[in-house]
């Protein structure tokens, strides 16, 4: 009699739990959706607007090299892992956080846990810098495309007033034309002394002055985002190290945008479908991209007669003003091809920058309605202002240092332990209980048991192996610089 008293006792200490747990997340939910808050026009924009976010530039050149770096087929199988285990479930848990509890990263952690809020602050920060530097990459680009109106275009020649002795056109309808280990293609000394003109700089430590060139493209690119932004959503081992990174900074958890945008999705919709859709859209374009990068990597080894190694010697942008545009040079209607290409690049920035700057611009309004709600347009006005005069560095003659310096060693280690923080604080100290039930409510579906595990074990691991991997190697960096 006494051992059933107690487990009837218990069990309805657990349905009065359940019950509790039920009737909370139901008055969460009508507090949601009583508070006003503007919303997509349709869901086709969300769905744009997250894979435009998510697919930048980043996919174009980082993947790539990465992949040929870690042995290119080799390094597909820990990238889908990864993906997999890691970066999707991520970007799902995200997307229903920000639908839930329609909030930018700083106030919703006043519904999870208000001891992590300072990971809100600290994702708005990196988000201004991440700012600084990847605007310029689209001024770059719009100087090129600038370039690109004309018949000859100016990286194809060795005649130009910023061509050295070096140069060579190796690729001409002179055949007998050689490449040796001193020349320079004049795809490469356009971009790095006409372009960046970082020749006239000696290193981080004299950055020298200001290319007035750059500063009114990145002018123009600022323009063009504060118009777009304005007025809201409606208009806007080493191998898996690597591919944990790469998939963390390509889908993007951690940078308050999925945050920021599923806020304004009606409750009820199925964030679940569209994590799988445009983290799969993502991974493709990925792929993709890779593919075309071996493409003309192996072309230009074989013109060159050099190992692909030799041709795929720089990280980053270069990929884009080098290797792109000097293979383009040598297509037929090549200005045609180079005006596409360009602007496609400046495509892919500006859904990011935009997506970007909404999270921030999200949070603040979200942490401070009644102060800034009604001056959303002097809000943004001032923002931009900030990221083009933050950006100047990265406008100077040495400005490319700036940005290898940003790319390589400020935002990862941070993102990475922002998202760390994040996944912790969700999974055990909200609870994956009560979150699944949040997705319950809102989707008409526990999330199952795969998802649940990603949440609360294999992300934590995965994202503190690749932060203590980030933060060694900076260590060493910094280590092997001061000696």
């Amino acid at each position: 009699m006494m051992m059933t008293s107690m487990l009837t006792m218990d069990k309805g200490e657990n349905e009065g739990e359940r019950d509790k747990e039920s009737l909370r997340t139901l008055m969460v939910q009508q507090t949601s959706l009583d508070r006003p808050r503007e919303t997509w026009s349709k869901k086709m924009d969300f769905l744009l607007s997250v894979i435009g976010y998510a697919v930048d530039l980043g996919n174009v050149w980082r993947f790539p090299y990465i992949c040929y770096q870690n042995g290119g087929g080799a390094f597909l199988l820990p990238y889908l892992l990864m993906a997999v285990f890691g970066g999707v479930p991520l970007f799902y848990m995200e997307l229903a956080l920000g639908q839930f509890h329609r909030s930018g990263c700083i106030s919703i952690w006043k519904h999870i846990c208000p001891i992590f809020k300072g990971i809100g602050f600290a994702i708005c920060i990196i988000a201004l810098y991440v700012a600084f530097y990847y605007n310029t990459i689209m001024a770059w680009a719009l100087y090129y495309l600038l370039s690109s109106f004309r018949a000859t275009l100016p990286w194809s020649t060795c005649t130009n007033p910023w061509n050295t002795a070096n140069c060579n056109r190796y690729m001409s309808s002179d055949h007998n034309v050689s490449w040796s280990n001193s020349s320079t293609s004049p795809a490469e000394e356009f971009y790095t002394r006409q372009v960046l003109q970082v020749h006239l700089s000696p290193g981080l430590h004299e950055l020298g002055s200001i290319s007035w060139q750059l500063a009114l493209c990145l002018l123009f690119i600022f323009t063009i985002v504060y118009f777009s932004i304005w007025k809201g959503v409606k208009t806007s081992g080493k191998v898996w190290i690597d591919a944990a990174a790469q998939i963390f900074f390509s889908l993007g958890p951690g940078f308050g945008v999925l945050l920021a945008f599923a806020s304004y999705n009606p409750f009820h919709n199925n964030c679940y479908k569209d994590a799988l859709v445009t983290s799969s859209v993502n991974c493709l374009t990925s792929f993709l991209s890779g593919f075309v990068i071996f493409t003309v990597l192996g072309y230009m080894a074989e013109m060159r007669q050099q190992n692909v190694d030799a041709v795929a010697k720089d990280a980053g942008p270069s990929l884009l003003f080098i290797i792109y545009a000097e293979a383009i040079a040598n297509m037929p209607a090549a200005t045609f091809f180079a005006i596409i290409f360009f602007l496609m690049i400046i495509m892919l920035g500006l859904d990011s920058t935009f997506a970007g700057l909404e999270g921030v611009i999200t949070a603040m309004l979200d942490e401070f309605p009644h102060m800034l709600v009604k001056r959303r347009e002097w809000f943004v006005f001032g923002l931009v202002c900030v990221c083009y005069l933050g950006a100047l560095s990265t406008l100077t003659y040495g400005g490319a240092f700036v940005v290898k310096l940003f790319e390589e060693y400020a935002t990862g280690p941070a993102v990475i332990t922002v998202v760390l923080l994040e996944v912790i604080a969700v999974s055990w100290f909200y609870g994956t209980n009560r979150f699944c039930n949040d997705v319950q409510v809102m989707l008409g579906f526990y999330p199952g048991c795969f998802w649940r595990v990603c949440w609360v074990a294999i992300c934590p691991c995965f994202l503190l192996v690749s932060g203590m991997h980030s933060i060694c190697t900076l260590t060493l960096s910094c280590i092997s610089c001061s000696n």
